[in-house]
């Protein structure tokens, strides 16, 4: 059983993450994040804690910035996008309970304290940006490393906003054949 509150977009989303695990959970409504929903967020936060998992798109990338901005110290999980399609469509609803667990699992936290452990050289020497295959590569070591995907700029802020050390970061690039 986790014992955080799971916040996650909709009904269908609730559905899925039940067939996962035992936990309390939340549903916010897309973007009909109202007062009386972050209310309910910030007080499952200082009870037990939250983790946030919204579909990987760019409508779940920005109800869980809005989260991130009134609700401190949460924790977030991130599905891949080939965990989350089917048949075309994107969500949470469509990942197997082995794919929520593992994310659920690998929820990390973000420092709130400037880091800068990677830059963009990094994503350059790693062919992260800059090359034809960099999308797969970010979205394969984003899934690895439990951080999701997202652009090259994104993929920094996360690298360094979510502690990822620079072994975890080479055993995970280890891990990926792209």
């Amino acid at each position: 059983m986790i014992k955080e509150v799971i916040v996650v977009e909709g009904r269908d989303d609730v559905t899925a993450v039940k067939r996962a695990v035992d936990a309390e959970i939340i549903a916010v409504g897309g973007f009909g994040i109202n007062a009386k929903v972050i209310n309910r967020i910030k007080e499952a936060q200082k009870r037990q804690g939250v983790i946030v998992l919204t579909d990987p798109d760019f409508a779940g990338e920005k109800i869980r910035r809005i989260i991130s901005k009134r609700v401190p110290d949460i924790k977030h999980a991130y599905i891949t996008q080939i965990e989350g399609t089917k048949d075309g469509d994107i969500g949470v609803e469509n990942a197997s309970p082995e794919a929520i667990l593992r994310a659920l699992e690998m929820a990390k936290f973000e420092i709130k304290e400037r880091r800068e452990e990677f830059n963009i050289h990094d994503l350059v020497y790693f062919k992260l940006t800059g090359d034809n295959k960099s999308k797969e590569r970010r979205e394969a070591l984003g899934g690895e490393l439990g951080i999701g995907y997202c652009n090259a700029n994104q993929f920094l802020t996360r690298l360094n906003n979510y502690g990822i050390t620079r072994e975890e970061f080479i055993n995970a690039l280890s891990r990926i054949e792209i």
